[in-house]
């Protein structure tokens, strides 16, 4: 086995390497890949120096089994053809390819035989606040069919990148300092702030984050479910937290709602409301499932659930 990883640099692409080696992924050799700025800077991976590689249209693919891409929309778009066309799977985490029809979107533990056809040789990774939402919402559609989902999401600065976690920091020490404060990466402060806005507007007044989550669910779990999504970021430094409200066409009660996500693949039941014990972004940083928790029945509506959910999007959304 041979594994490429393009935008070995990034925060993901930091992140591709940590899981491969934790994992004891099975394979002979690692290529990397990155950009001019990236170019020839050493890695070290299990003991032995890597040298990046510059990307560019050539043959070194040639013998590549898989390709883990996470270098932005438009160096997949650009560089798919050359990745491909010796029969690496290209397993991209950009938005370039994920609502393509010849192109599958999976979630392991939602849709993982959609992998099984890719034509062009790409699989796509949803977004990362879609990703822990649908491992959530798989146990409950296996009790129920979900017609409508409501969801509120509280993303972390590593949402933006590496650089916005830094700028986060920077921007705390800067104000405990007094000092004027740097603003690059969001366009207000984010320390002791929320924004509320995630990627740019589209014309209906959501985000293109919050539609990504309407449409990648429909997707990914092959089903007519509505999803309204506001997608907030807020001064977490790291894991992605989401208040979720489903509504399903029969009544599903509490403890048929805690036995499935005790069981549901990929999740962890971090629900003790006595005990002051929830899932919380601080304490998920780095871990691999999706932890639940705070599941009630919705007030206003017999057949409607509400539950909270934390993962580490770097790790568990992209990586």
């Amino acid at each position: 086995m041979k594994v490429a990883i393009v935008g070995v640099s990034g925060a993901v692409g930091q992140e591709f390497l940590r899981v491969l080696d934790e994992r004891n992924f099975p394979m002979d050799e690692l290529v990397l890949f990155g950009s001019k700025r990236s170019a020839g800077t050493m890695y070290t991976f299990r003991g032995k120096q890597i040298e990046v590689k510059l990307l560019q249209h050539n043959d070194d693919f040639k013998g590549i089994d898989i390709a883990f891409t996470s270098a932005g929309a438009g160096t997949s778009k650009e560089f798919a053809d050359t990745i491909t066309k010796f029969g690496a799977v290209m397993i991209d985490n950009s938005s370039a390819f994920r609502m393509d029809n010849d192109v599958p979107l999976v979630v392991p533990e939602v849709n993982a035989a959609d992998a099984l056809e890719r034509p062009h040789g790409i699989i796509a990774n949803p977004n990362c606040t879609t990703i822990q939402m649908v491992v959530a919402l798989e146990a409950i559609e296996k009790l129920s069919h979900i017609k409508k989902v409501h969801v509120s999401t509280y993303q972390a600065a590593s949402g933006a990148g590496a650089a916005a976690m830094d700028e986060l920091y920077e921007q705390y020490r800067q104000i405990l300092a007094n000092e004027p404060v740097t603003i690059e990466k969001f366009a207000y402060q984010l320390a002791f702030n929320l924004i509320p806005q995630v990627d740019v507007f589209t014309e209906n007044g959501y985000t293109k984050e919050e539609m990504k989550m309407y449409n990648e669910t429909r997707k990914i779990m092959h089903s007519d479910v509505k999803v309204s999504a506001t997608c907030v970021r807020v001064p977490a430094l790291r894991a992605h937290s989401e208040s979720i409200w489903v509504e399903t066409e029969r009544p599903i009660s509490v403890e048929e709602a805690r036995e499935a996500f005790a069981n549901g693949d990929g999740l962890i039941l971090q629900d003790n409301p006595a005990e002051k014990d929830y899932p919380m972004p601080l304490f998920i940083a780095g871990k691999d499932p999706v932890y639940v928790g705070r599941i009630r029945k919705d007030l206003s509506n017999e057949n409607g659930l509400t539950f909270w959910i934390v993962s580490d999007q770097i790790k568990k959304g992209a990586a």
